[in-house]
């Protein structure tokens, strides 16, 4: 019998450790990254008081369509990006959850970039 490596024990791991060196401020909140089979999640934390300040999903009504694709990733970065200028956030830390910063997850950081978040 053929042993599969439990690959979200081996992602909480990586993201427990990225996490222990990054936290969000009120100067420059994390952006949180959430990746699923089906949809992809973005959130902006200020670790200090420990709240949400901004979300978007690829099930928001703004994004129609599948959600787990490269164009859901990138239109949910723009989203989120949009929202926080809303906000008054420009500068952010990006977190990437213990993903690989490959694919879906640079899609989304890359349409943030370019909905005028800084990181």
């Amino acid at each position: 019998m053929i042993k599969r490596p439990n690959t979200n024990a081996q992602r909480m791991k990586r993201h427990k450790r990225v996490r222990s060196k990054i936290s969000g401020t009120a100067v420059a909140p994390r952006l949180n990254v959430f990746r699923s089979e089906a949809n992809i999640y973005a959130q902006i934390i200020d670790d200090v008081k420990g709240e949400t300040l901004v979300a978007a999903s690829s099930l928001d009504k703004e994004i129609a369509g599948y959600g787990g694709n490269i164009a859901a990733a990138s239109a949910v970065g723009k989203l989120v990006a949009e929202r926080a200028k809303a906000k008054g956030i420009e500068n952010v830390v990006f977190d990437r959850g213990g993903y690989l910063y490959h694919g879906r997850v640079q899609a989304l950081a890359d349409g943030a970039r370019e909905g005028g978040l800084k990181f």
